[in-house]
């Protein structure tokens, strides 16, 4: 009985882990643009290359974009200041109304608009 029961809870902890990291990747990329266009743009600009001295470069194939999305999302949910900048990104783009959902769709637009 034992064995079952533990078969059963590992099996639901997998679905959950399995359905989390699914979700973390199946952004919008055209809600993202919305929400770019309404709250990224003002800094990193509409080609991506950033407006502020010392804003990332999406566009270059090695640079911020190369990293992995967790790290992403954590910059844009807390904030993060890149190394030279003028200033730091506040957490949520300075957005306070940004959701989870929303970062997931900013972070699809900004792969599908600027590679990597």
């Amino acid at each position: 009985m034992k064995k079952r029961t533990v078969f059963v809870l590992l099996t639901s902890v997998s679905l959950l882990v399995a359905g989390a990291v699914q979700a973390n990747g199946e952004g919008d990329a055209a809600k993202g643009k919305v929400v770019y266009e309404g709250t990224c743009v003002f800094c990193h600009g509409e080609n991506g290359k950033g407006e502020i001295p010392g804003t990332p470069n999406f566009t270059k194939a090695d640079g911020v974009l190369a990293q992995d999305d967790a790290v992403l999302i954590s910059h844009i949910i807390d904030g993060f200041e890149s190394a030279g900048s003028a200033m730091p990104m506040p957490a949520n783009g300075g957005n306070p109304d940004l959701s989870d959902e929303d970062v997931e769709d900013v972070l699809a637009y900004l792969h599908q608009a600027f590679g990597s």
